[in-house]
């Protein structure tokens, strides 16, 4: 067991997204979504399109975000990555600003299930929310940014599980490891058109929903397999995802960046 490390201090903005519209999905709540959108709108974006697929949360959200930040730099967008229409809408939602500059991918889905009782249902959903739904955000504002003339930026959600195996994560290993696979590729296609496309691969992000779905002890023994000994703060995910989607990574296309040392 490795000792508890302190949390650093809070990294204040330092402008890095001035004036860019940014939409993130899975933005509800107090996970890695609602820290990139605090971040993003410290480092100065002009309007942050926000969504999830819990509408009461999300109002929580964006209001409360509102009152620190003003609320007309603010847009919620109820949004179901499975479905095409409702991506569409998302991005519809940046267009009175200027259009779409930055796109956070962070919609997924976990679940536990061995593979020898998993059900089809239980595959395809896991599959079609965190590699599927990430694609459809990729295709539909990669077409925008190429009819645009616009060197955009995406940035997708992966997981340090894409790479190691996991019991009872089949499901959820083989999306992310998709996602990962995926960034590449898509950043290859995207790559004459200067748009970049980048994720970051975080291990344990402690948040209120994390901590109500897995017991105390397996939360002790997950802090004691990283190199801090400690979870890290959703916000310490969400400064590294900030980053690659500022001017300061404008030659890195196609990374994986990993929060975490866990790679095996």
């Amino acid at each position: 067991m490795k000792p508890e490390q302190p949390t650093p201090a809070y990294v204040p903005g330092h402008s890095l997204l001035d004036g860019r519209v940014v939409v993130v999905t899975a933005a509800a709540g107090a996970g890695i979504g609602a820290a990139v959108v605090r971040k993003v709108l410290e480092e100065g974006a002009k309007a942050v399109v926000m969504s999830d697929t819990h509408e009461r949360r999300l109002k929580e959200s964006v209001d409360a975000l509102g009152e620190e930040f003003g609320a007309d730099r603010l847009t919620a967008v109820t949004c179901d990555v499975t479905q095409e229409d409702q991506v569409q809408a998302l991005l519809d939602a940046a267009e009175p600003f200027g259009g779409v500059d930055v796109m956070i991918n962070n919609a997924g889905l976990g679940g536990t299930a061995s593979v020898l009782e998993m059900t089809d249902e239980q595959w395809s959903k896991v599959l079609d929310i965190t590699l599927t739904g990430t694609f459809r955000c990729i295709r539909a504002v990669g077409q925008r940014f190429v009819a645009a003339g616009k060197r955009g930026v995406i940035v997708n959600n992966a997981s340090v599980i894409g790479w190691r195996a996991q019991e009872g994560q089949a499901h959820y290993a083989a999306a992310k490891a998709g996602v990962m696979a995926l960034t590449r590729s898509a950043a290859a296609d995207f790559a004459p058109h200067g748009i970049r496309v980048n994720a970051v691969s975080p291990s344990l992000a402690m948040h209120p929903f994390l901590e109500k779905v897995t017991s105390p002890e397996l939360l002790v023994e997950l802090k004691g397999r990283e190199a801090f000994g400690r979870a890290a703060e959703p916000w310490e995910v969400a400064n590294v995802m900030v980053f690659l989607a500022s001017d300061y990574s404008s030659y890195m296309t196609g990374e994986v960046v990993s929060v975490s040392s866990q790679h095996a």
